[in-house]
């Protein structure tokens, strides 16, 4: 067991440099830079391992990088719940398991959405920067006007961990909740939710807020463009915090921009970290750098989740969360 060798792409909160030598590993090699490594370092530092900790950075793990690995590599690690980083299918055909995170990721990211659909809604970032100008001249009837959220209705697309977690907190707001998802989700459907499941259409012109909770596959690519933003409500506010490319951002832009589309709120984007550069000069775009998970806690969990999932592949063991 010692002698296998685990390549750790990027520190990690709560050490799993430590981690790894306490379940004895001691062949470990861990990059000193809190930043992607350049894709040639990386196909230089995977030779020979057995184990591959990878974050969303990494990308693409593909078969170049498997090859540069060696034919001993047995596990990519994520430090994630998506895996869009990673050739799963290249993985799966080589005999390499596939690991996530996506226990730690739940709850912190539906906080999350719910931050950027109350910021998003009440202009929150517009406010903010009121207050701290030394402009701010006392309220006024018609300062800074947002959208009200109580007794509105909700669309959840995709009703798995995060988007029922987000769903669960709309319950303080009196929110008519509706869904859509491939397959029908009794968690959401019951009390105290009672959500009601819809065709993506359908939801999209009834809804007051959307949230996107979907992952990033060929046909969720652009789920939402123009045509579909189209559909919404003038008065709408759309939130993502699932994968960037979900929304088409050139037309999202155009609908934020012409008034098409009230507000959304963004933590993911199409091009990461690349930002659509009209997004940015927006005010009705409520922008956040994919901070969904970003709690001490849950990083910290998601360390050691990402440990452990290497650690049972390489002891020959079922790890907690293959993908």
């Amino acid at each position: 067991m010692p002698e296998k060798r685990i390549v750790i792409t990027r520190p990690l909160p709560g050490d799993a440099v430590a981690m790894l030598r306490e379940a004895g590993f001691e062949n470990l090699w861990c990059s000193e830079a809190d930043e992607p490594l350049p894709r040639d370092r990386l196909l230089e530092v995977i030779g020979g391992a057995h184990a591959i900790i990878a974050n969303p950075g990494d990308k693409p793990i593909d078969a170049e990088v498997f090859d540069a690995a060696g034919e001993q590599l047995e596990v990519v690690s994520n430090f994630a719940v998506g895996v869009d980083n990673i050739d799963v299918e290249e993985a799966k055909r080589r005999g390499i398991t596939v690991c996530n995170t996506p226990t730690p990721v739940t709850e912190p990211t539906a906080d999350i959405a719910w931050l950027l659909l109350l910021g998003a809604a009440r202009r929150a970032h517009e406010a903010q920067r009121l207050a701290r100008s030394g402009e701010w001249t006392g309220i006024g009837p018609s300062m800074l006007l947002g959208r009200r959220i109580v007794g509105k209705t909700l669309l959840i697309v995709g009703a798995g961990r995060i988007g029922t977690a987000v769903a669960r907190r709309s319950i303080g707001w009196e929110m008519k909740v509706l869904y859509r998802d491939v397959q029908r989700s009794e968690a959401i459907e019951q009390a105290p939710i009672n959500a009601q499941r819809v065709e993506l259409e359908e939801g999209l012109k009834e809804a007051d807020f959307i949230s996107l909770h979907t992952p990033l596959l060929p046909e969720t690519r652009h789920l939402i463009n123009a045509d579909r933003l189209a559909l919404m409500k003038e008065t709408a506010v759309l939130v993502n915090t699932s994968r960037g490319p979900v929304i088409d951002e050139a037309a999202l832009a155009e609908a934020l921009r012409s008034g098409r589309l009230a507000a959304a709120g963004l933590d993911v984007y199409e091009r990461e970290p690349e930002i659509h550069p009209e997004l940015i000069g927006l005010e009705n775009a409520f922008l956040m750098p994919h901070i969904g998970s970003a709690t001490i806690e849950d990083r910290a969990w998601m360390t050691q989740l990402t440990v452990d999932n290497a650690i049972a592949v390489l002891n020959g063991e079922d790890p907690p969360h293959a993908v």
